[in-house]
Formats: structure tokens, C-alpha cells, sequence
């Protein structure tokens, strides 16, 4: 009897805010040798080069993607490899040439060389002043302000026009505000609901770059990693969207962020004094109707702010007791 395959992962964007942990997640999974990580221009962690193969790779260069795809014999790809809506603001031109550039070369090796499956993240930056912003809608106006969001629905339109067109399983979820106790945040809008806590923990005080109404749906990083791979594991017949599905774990506003952690350390302040990424938090939604995903393979989050917050205090007060913070 032929003995089964080994499924080989390849993940992009190793060293960034969820690449990073999502690349950990994936070892402890499928076998550290089975995962391998590919990064740029972040230098990548002990552990993660420790823990399986890192190969440095420019995604927007097609040839130097294939020959680490053929070198592993790599099945399914996770693209997380972007630039994000702050940082893409400030080069609009390396926004798209990155974002949009790397995914049709991952795309099209999928193509040629018959990949089972590829996931490619989108974001609520799709979505734009002209959406409805209340519960945001899985099909609705999609008219984004920033080359970051414009970038994410031209990339939801070709992997659904792949999918059609040559039969590739692509797979996608619209992340809204990732938060995370493991890695800083990488340049996105919803940064101050990540960097607030660090701050916190700190230096007890922290100045938002968001008024302090401004609410905004967020995810925990263990939902953010959960929802990701429960799509890549789901039956090819319950995924209907190879665009991207809407997901979400909670809403809250800036204000109320900081009345939470407050709970925790009393002596906590927050000033709040917006920059220009207060224009584009308010051309997001407020919350999300996920109802598709949660329907069709059954997605729910396990965190709410409460929640959240009493991790993340806990997590990062370790950390800088021990000085690794």
C-alpha cells in the first residue's frame, strides 16, 4: 500500500503580527519539517527559526517563490505577506505592488503546479464611508479609501476568478483588528487597541491615536488563529465564498477599551489626540454580521473584551516582570 503523502505548508509573512504565531500553531500541529517559514525583511525570532526551515524570499519575485515551493514539495500556501492600511498610506505605490503583486504570483503557481489549497487573508479595509457600518454586511458596497482596502477587494475578486476559473481552493477571511499578547503590531489602524496594552503595562498611561468613540471590531489573536485553520480544515463542500468570508469576535470603542484595562490597573490613563488614521477608522464598519461563516463551518469566537483583557493583563504582566517586554 502507497504510503500517504506528507502535507507541506508554506507560510508568508512568517515574521509578522499573525504570521508569526500562526506559523508556531502550524508546527506544533503538523510537524515542525512540514511548515516551512518564509519572511523578508523583519528579522525572525529564535523560536521560530528554531522550530522549522525559514527561507528568506522576496514574494514578489515569482521565481524565487517557486524554487522554495519546489525545493519543500509544498502543497498549501498561507499568504499572509502585506503591507498594512497605515504604513500602505504613507507608499500607496509599495502598498500595491506588494499586496497585489505576490498574490497573483502565489495564485498562479497554484495554477501551474496544481496546489490543494491556499489561504489568503482580507480585512475590513475593504469595506469604506459608503458601507453600512452597523453589523457590515458578507455582500455590500465595497468602496475603500485607503490602497490597503482597494488592494484587499481586488484581491477577493481575482482568488474568487481563480477559484472559477481554474478550480484552485482558495480560502479567505475578512480579519478585522487583530490583538495579540506574543508580537507587536505591524502598522495596521487598529494598532492602538494592541499597543494600549503594552503601554499599559509599562508605563501606565498611553495616548491613542483614535478618538475615543471610535469603535472598531476587534479579534483576539487565539480566535484569529483558530478561525484561519478551522477554514483550511473545513469540507471543500461546506465552504461556498472563495473570496472571503466576513469574521468577528467583538466591538468595542477605544474609550471602552481603556475603562476595561482600568479594572485591572487602576492608575491607568489614556489621552486620546487623532492622527490621520482617524479618517480611516471612520470608514470602517463598527461590527459584523459573520453569519455566513458561522453557518456554513461553524465558526464562533471564544473571547469577549472581558475576557480578552484579563488574558492579555496577565500574559504581558508575566512578561515584564521577567523582562522580556
Amino acid at each position: 500500500m502507497p504510503q500517504k503523502k506528507t502535507k507541506k505548508l508554506l507560510v508568508t509573512g512568517s515574521t509578522g503580527q499573525i504570521g508569526s504565531e500562526l506559523t508556531l500553531t502550524l508546527r506544533k500541529k503538523y510537524g515542525g519539517d512540514n511548515v516551512i517559514a518564509v519572511g523578508h525583511q523583519r528579522k525572525p525570532s529564535d523560536t521560530l527559526l528554531n522550530s522549522g526551515p525559514f527561507e528568506i524570499v522576496d514574494v514578489g519575485n515569482k521565481e524565487n517563490l517557486q524554487k522554495v515551493v519546489e525545493k519543500y514539495d509544498v502543497d498549501t500556501i498561507y499568504h499572509l505577506a502585506a503591507l498594512l492600511s497605515a504604513t500602505g498610506e504613507q507608499n500607496p505605490q509599495l502598498a500595491w505592488n506588494l499586496n497585489m503583486g505576490s498574490l497573483y504570483n502565489i495564485l498562479e503557481l497554484a495554477r501551474e503546479r496544481g496546489l490543494t489549497r491556499i489561504f489568503w487573508p482580507s480585512s475590513i479595509a475593504v469595506f469604506g464611508p459608503t458601507t453600512p457600518r452597523d453589523n457590515t454586511p458578507q455582500e455590500t458596497i465595497m468602496i475603500p479609501g485607503t490602497m490597503y482596502g482597494i488592494t484587499k477587494v481586488a484581491g477577493e475578486l481575482l482568488c474568487n476568478y481563480y477559484s472559477v476559473k481554474y478550480g484552485v481552493d482558495i480560502r479567505g477571511l475578512r480579519y478585522p483588528g487583530i490583538i495579540s499578547s506574543e508580537t507587536p503590531p505591524g502598522g495596521g489602524t487598529t494598532d492602538y487597541a494592541v499597543e494600549i496594552y503594552y503601554e499599559a503595562i509599562k508605563k501606565k498611561r498611553y495616548t491613542c491615536f483614535v478618538r475615543e468613540d471610535t469603535v472598531l471590531p476587534m479579534m483576539y489573536m487565539p480566535d484569529c488563529l483558530k478561525s484561519t485553520i478551522d477554514l483550511m480544515e473545513a469540507d471543500p463542500a461546506k465552504v461556498k465564498r472563495h473570496d472571503s468570508y466576513n469574521v468577528a469576535g467583538m466591538s468595542f470603542s477605544a474609550g471602552e477599551l481603556s475603562v476595561e484595562i482600568k479594572k485591572h490597573i487602576p492608575e491607568f490613563k489614556c489621552n486620546y489626540e487623532p492622527d490621520f488614521r482617524q479618517k480611516i477608522a471612520d470608514s470602517w464598519p463598527m461590527s459584523i454580521d459573520d453569519s455566513q461563516a458561522r453557518r456554513d463551518w461553524g465558526w464562533k469566537p471564544s473571547y469577549n473584551l472581558a475576557t480578552m483583557t484579563k488574558d492579555m493583563i496577565q500574559k504581558l504582566s508575566t512578561r515584564f516582570a521577567e523582562g522580556k517586554l
